[in-house]
């Protein structure tokens, strides 16, 4: 098992250089970080790069030239190894700025905009050998009232970060704390999977892994919800009864990689679920019995011995993809009557 602090300490170059975006610096720290071949998964449509250098041209650079003024703000970094050997890095935060170009067709604001980020690095040699990423473009064009799909059942929102402030602190998380996390979250999973196949509700044991007052952070399009009773009302009971033969996590043949860092526990797979929609459909699909694959990009804060907070990032736009919806084409199409281009809003203007 790899030195956590190390590995966190690899990226601080690239987070300090992206809190001040200059296209120049962050380029040099991209390339310091990542292995000239290293596979990049990106949510959709970017799709699968390689290298630095592609990942800079065919994301930075547009999200830069869509928000001049782009910082990025981390508020959990955490490492681990997870239970193959692999080292991980998992950051989650905002990408925030003045939203004055267009982004993916996404027609600007002019007001300050936010993009949640969940992104995991893996490591070899203290090189970046894979990225796996979910930006949250539907929080973009939800705040640029842009958002061509169904309305979320939970609450939209801006994002925090850990209520107890310490998704930037390393020096009390411990190993006996990261395994104990760990195994919380395990079980949580475990005992999940059980239902519907084996019995109701009861099966997953909710009680004994959720906090009553749990925060549980959805992806822009799924909402927020508040509490254990909000989870299940808003995404956990309308999600089962449209995916109900759901594999991943702790089951099922995809990979899912996990480990704990202090009271942090997180999760990365591309993909790392599988399902049928069928039922009601979901996200106001009609059912079709397509079988779909899932991104999700999970981390997880464990207070005492129950889950306080979940931050959940789906990549809800391929979901869509695969169900034969093209998000993009149906933004384009509500929003060709808006007058494109950019908006005349200098950064720094002082009158």
């Amino acid at each position: 098992m790899s030195n956590p602090d190390r590995l966190r300490a690899l990226i601080t170059p690239l987070r300090k250089a992206m809190a001040n975006f200059e296209p120049a610096t962050v380029q040099s720290a991209l390339s310091a970080f990542m292995s000239a071949d290293a596979l990049v998964h990106l949510c959709h449509p970017f799709g699968d790069l390689s290298g630095p250098q592609a990942l800079y041209d065919s994301a930075y650079a547009p999200l830069f030239d869509a928000f001049p003024d782009l910082e990025r703000r981390d508020w959990i970094v955490s490492a681990g190894t997870d239970a193959d050997g692999n080292d991980w890095i998992g950051c989650a935060g905002h990408y925030v700025g003045t939203f004055l170009r267009p982004f993916l067709d996404i027609p600007p604001t002019g007001h300050f905009a936010h993009m949640r980020f969940h992104e995991f690095y893996r490591i070899s040699d203290d090189k970046v050998v894979e990225m796996q990423a979910i930006w949250d473009l539907p929080e973009i064009m939800m705040q640029a009232g842009a958002w061509p799909m169904v309305p979320s059942l939970g609450r939209e929102m801006f994002i925090s970060g850990p209520a107890s402030q310490d998704g930037l602190s390393y020096e009390t998380r411990t190993e006996t704390q990261s395994a104990q996390s760990l195994d919380t979250v395990i079980g949580m999973l475990t005992n999940l999977s059980r239902h519907p196949a084996e019995g109701g509700p009861e099966i997953m044991q909710a009680e004994k892994y959720w906090d009553p007052r749990v925060n549980w952070y959805g992806p822009a399009g799924i909402g927020t919800a508040r509490g254990l009773a909000g989870f299940r009302h808003w995404h956990q009971i309308p999600f089962l009864n449209a995916l109900p033969d759901r594999t991943g996590g702790t089951t099922g043949t995809l990979n899912c990689h996990f480990y704990g860092d202090g009271a942090y526990v997180v999760a990365t797979g591309w993909p790392n679920m599988q399902m049928t929609v069928t039922g009601d459909g979901w996200l106001g699909i009609a059912p079709s019995g397509q079988k779909i694959t899932m991104r999700s990009l999970d981390f997880w804060r464990v207070e005492g011995a129950l889950i306080r907070e979940n931050w959940v990032l789906v990549d809800l736009l391929d979901v869509y993809a695969q169900l034969g919806v093209d998000v993009f084409a149906r933004l384009r199409e509500f929003n060709k009557a808006r007058v494109p281009g950019s908006i005349a809003l200098p950064i720094g203007a002082n009158k």
